[in-house]
């Protein structure tokens, strides 16, 4: 099975185009717009996809702008992208400069002291991690626990690749571990087993592909992810929600931005700390920082 993922962009929809895709050829959903007309550019993780496409629709219908493009890849593939200017996607080369950054707070932070970006700010954090299994739960998968089973075979992102969230969720596996009867030990032995499949580069696509595809009967992945791969594929995914506990690790998002000399860029910057965008991430199962 191939997922047929919902076009994403931020694009006026009056916009004569032509679109070629076909979703088992397409190497670039997570590019998104045309970057040398668009009014504002925005590197961002893609671990909240969903709601960062609204909020830039928003943001762009209501400054009238034509369009904006944006990336949603993991930090390090934007991170590398910014020291070195260009990014190659196959045969196809871009040269782009972001004009936003959006990620982990902790980048952010250190995007700030590389001065890479002048300022930032925390706009909304996760509601921690849930598991994403097959609809109606063939596996029957409902405890931590359950990932111990011989016949159960765990999807989980790359530690290299994805370092963020592989360690979010670990820590989150690790730190359940006892009150589910488990040692945390058990959980570094099955991470180690043949048992777990690991992505490769951008999880948030791949994690439902792999449970679609039979590949894996169980993904660790944030709640709003979670919620999202059932929103949109209703007859293939159910979500099993974990304990919202001081072990189900926290993910802060922060934007920043790059030049004050630029002014939509200060706009938008502005726009995702406002009531709006909050409600925005809210519908799409995350929440205003703490």
């Amino acid at each position: 099975m191939q997922l047929d993922w919902p076009k994403e962009s931020a694009v006026d929809p009056n916009t004569d185009y032509h679109r070629w895709f076909h979703p088992a050829s397409n190497y670039c959903l997570d590019f998104h717009g045309d970057p040398e007309t668009s009014n504002l550019r925005v590197f961002s993780d893609g671990n909240h996809h969903m709601a960062l496409e609204q909020t830039l629709e928003s943001f762009r219908s209501s400054y009238g702008l034509s369009s904006v493009f944006y990336c949603t890849t993991p930090p390090k593939v934007y991170l590398d992208w910014m020291q070195s200017g260009v990014i190659e996607i196959g045969n196809l080369r871009l040269s782009v400069v972001p004009d936003i950054v959006i990620g982990p707070d902790d980048i952010m932070d250190s995007l700030v002291k590389e001065k890479k970006v002048c300022r930032n700010q925390v706009f909304a954090q996760s509601c921690g991690n849930s598991f994403l299994v097959l609809k109606d739960n063939p596996k029957n998968i409902r405890a931590l626990s359950d990932l111990l089973r011989k016949d159960v075979r765990l999807f989980i992102s790359n530690p290299v690749t994805e370092k963020a969230s592989y360690t979010v969720y670990r820590q989150t596996l690790e730190g359940m571990a006892p009150k589910s009867g488990i040692t945390k030990n058990s959980i570094g032995d099955l991470l180690a087993s043949d048992r777990v499949h690991f992505g490769e580069l951008i999880h948030h696509r791949e994690a439902p592909q792999t449970i679609a595809n039979g590949q894996a009967d169980v993904a660790i992945v944030y709640d709003h992810l979670a919620l999202r791969y059932c929103r949109i594929f209703p007859e293939i995914f159910e979500r099993i929600r974990l304990p919202t506990d001081e072990h189900n690790i926290v993910t802060c998002y922060a934007i920043g931005l790059v030049k004050e000399s630029c002014q939509v860029a200060c706009d938008a910057f502005e726009f995702f700390l406002s009531d709006k965008a909050a409600s925005i991430y809210r519908h799409h199962g995350l929440q205003s920082p703490h």
